[in-house]
């Protein structure tokens, strides 16, 4: 890794069963790096997500955080890394619907050892840099699609972390709740210097990013700079 790399994969190596799904796929993220993972249904981005966050562990090649190798890492040292450094945040959401929004988004901070109410306090200003603090009391059933995921980013941006892995993370809202969703997530993600891999296959949400990386059949077939949502400039492929 370089000295401004936070994330790098190196060559990395997939399969399940006979079913290639990475190839040798490289990339690099710097700290506060917005990078879209882009790409067909099935061409492994989903993969690569789940390797580099350390949930899955390649076949071959190298996964390095902060200069050091997390793909030989313990189950235990790598689940301890994706509560304390990482953030995960998956289409669904996944809120536990048991729970108040504030006590969701507090879990991540309890279940790493920090008092009920300091991890309380903490939720509640997450809740409201995402706009949605005044649903603390409430229970994801009674939130809309485009609530209940701004309590799933807030839960996983809680930690502060160093990156946040997010998969499709307005593919169950619509258009309007999505961009609500995703403004709010880069533009807190920024203000933080959070590292953000983004996987989509929808170019109007691989417009939030810096930068883009087209995934096909398991290879990296393009990167690309992205002018943003409004610019409607051609994105020039290297």
């Amino acid at each position: 890794m370089t000295a401004s790399e936070v994330l790098a994969a190196r060559q990395i190596v997939k399969s399940y069963g006979n079913s290639p799904a990475l190839s040798g796929v490289s990339l690099s993220a710097a700290r506060g790096d917005v990078l879209a993972i882009t790409g067909p249904s099935g061409s492994g981005k989903s993969t690569l997500l789940l390797c580099l966050a350390g949930i899955l562990r390649p076949d071959a090649g190298e996964v390095c955080f902060a200069g050091q190798r997390i793909d030989t890492a313990s189950e235990s040292a790598r689940s301890a890394l994706r509560r304390r450094e990482f953030g995960v945040l998956f289409q669904f959401g996944q809120v536990v619907p048991e729970l108040t929004a504030q006590e969701n988004v507090a879990l991540p901070l309890l279940l790493s050892g920090v008092r009920r109410r300091e991890a309380m306090t903490a939720a509640r200003s997450w809740l409201d840099r995402f706009g949605v603090a005044d649903l603390g009391d409430q229970r994801p059933p009674q939130m809309s699609g485009g609530q209940a995921q701004r309590v799933a980013v807030a839960r996983a941006m809680v930690t502060e972390p160093e990156v946040l892995f997010a998969d499709e993370p307005t593919g169950a809202l619509d258009t309007l709740a999505g961009e609500q969703v995703l403004g709010q997530l880069t533009r807190v993600a920024r203000e933080a210097g959070t590292t953000v891999l983004l996987v989509t296959h929808d170019a109007q949400v691989a417009a939030y990013a810096d930068r883009e990386i087209v995934i096909r059949d398991g290879l990296v077939d393009g990167t690309a700079a992205v002018p943003g949502p409004s610019a409607g400039q051609h994105r020039a492929y290297t």
